[in-house]
């Protein structure tokens, strides 16, 4: 009898020990993850280099409090500054973190309060976050919601005018809906989104928490579209592993967050920063990102030309290492096959499978992967076909 509260769907594995691509479990079955962590371990796990980083700092200091200065904290802002359109850091512990510091920024920068975000988003658990979340399934059973919040389709022009107005403090969407489905915002989108958000004056947050850390080929997924946010957040392939999340906002916001107006305990701690360092010297190198496009490219490929004429496939979509197959039937057999063959892949809401490698993943691996899906999606597809 477990002790734990059973808030987790868990599957009947047990992990172990964890190298590159690979995942172990305790009877020493190895599995390519094509989770990593749900786009956490982004160089893959234990990488020698963040490994040595945050082993050097537990030697020397792991925590003192944000009442003192920490060079680590400054060396990974001025990175995160430099390779964004933002100026400014806060440090906390996760995606959810990041987002409720971004609502609270941008509510205070403004003086306003009405928040418009999408359907389908998700943006965390916090009571703050998850009202920006737009999904009724993460909402159920809590009550009463932060207010002021509004939810429109993603790639809906008109929606989005029909809501916005001069007393809305901000727009807060991801560009590429990770839990949502694997949506992607199109161009022509991103273009009016920007205008309206100039028109009325309001701010821009963009959630990068599973978009972002080279995930899609670019440091940032809103490089894609030319957008230009106020506010970005981040979590998940920040710290490869390590619980670090961050919020980076444009220089007009700076004195809102002034001392005392927002604060974290074990935000910017010595110990993440190592990890995030070490992370972002490894995954920022043009060469490392050209590589993720690369290889995301030919892996959408092989999946469209192996599985888009099935029966029950829909759809490939998504960005450098962040694909999703849209299906015609529910994707948890498609999982548990995967699973048993010992590929390990996730869904993004029932009907799309979610594909997540660590962006170290060698083209082998690349190759396995594809032969394993196309077994597993054609053999599902022929099977349905026969209860027709």
């Amino acid at each position: 009898m477990s002790a734990l509260f059973p808030n987790y769907a868990r599957w009947e594995i047990k992990a172990q020990q964890g190298n590159g691509s690979t995942l172990v479990d305790e009877n020493g079955k190895e599995y390519l993850d094509f989770i990593a962590g749900i786009a956490v371990c982004n160089l893959g796990h234990c990488h020698p280099k963040v490994q040595a980083a945050v082993e050097k700092q537990l030697g020397t200091l792991w925590h003192a409090s944000n009442l003192f200065q920490f060079e680590g904290q400054e060396k990974v802002a001025e990175i995160l500054a430099s390779h964004s359109v933002g100026d400014y850091v806060f440090f906390c512990n996760s995606g959810a973190e990041a987002n409720e510091a971004a609502i609270k920024l941008a509510r205070k920068a403004t003086g306003k309060h009405h928040i418009v975000s999408l359907k389908n988003s998700f943006h965390g658990r916090t009571l703050g976050s998850m009202a920006a979340t737009g999904q009724e399934k993460i909402h159920a059973g809590f009550g009463p919601l932060l207010s002021e919040f509004t939810y429109v389709e993603l790639n809906d022009i008109d929606a989005l005018e029909q809501v916005v107005t001069d007393q809305t403090a901000a727009i807060m969407v991801e560009v590429i809906q990770g839990e949502g489905g694997i949506r992607l915002m199109s161009k022509e989108y991103a273009k009016q989104l920007a205008h309206i958000c100039k028109k009325f004056n309001c701010l821009l947050i963009i959630d990068e928490v599973q978009t972002g850390i080279g995930r899609t080929g670019t440091a940032f997924a809103y490089e894609h579209l030319s957008l230009s946010p106020d506010i970005i957040t981040l979590a998940k392939g920040l710290g490869n592993g390590f619980p670090v999340g961050a919020m980076i906002g444009k220089e007009a916001l700076k004195e809102a967050f002034s001392a005392g107006s927002h604060g974290s305990t074990f935000g910017g701690n010595p110990l993440a920063m190592a990890a995030a360092e070490a992370v972002l010297t490894e995954i920022l190198n043009p060469t490392f990102l050209e590589s993720v496009q690369k290889k995301g490219d030919w892996f959408k490929n092989q999946l469209e030309e192996n599985l888009k004429s099935l029966a029950i496939v829909d759809e490939i979509r998504g960005k450098g290492l962040m694909l999703g197959i849209a299906c015609q039937i529910e994707v948890a057999p498609i999982i548990t096959a995967c699973r048993e063959k010992g590929l390990l892949v996730l869904p993004a809401g029932p009907n799309v499978l979610r594909i997540l490698p660590p962006l170290i993943v060698t083209q082998q691996e690349l190759e396995k992967a594809v032969s394993i899906l196309t077994e597993v999606v054609t053999n599902l597809s022929e099977k349905q076909a026969t209860h027709i």
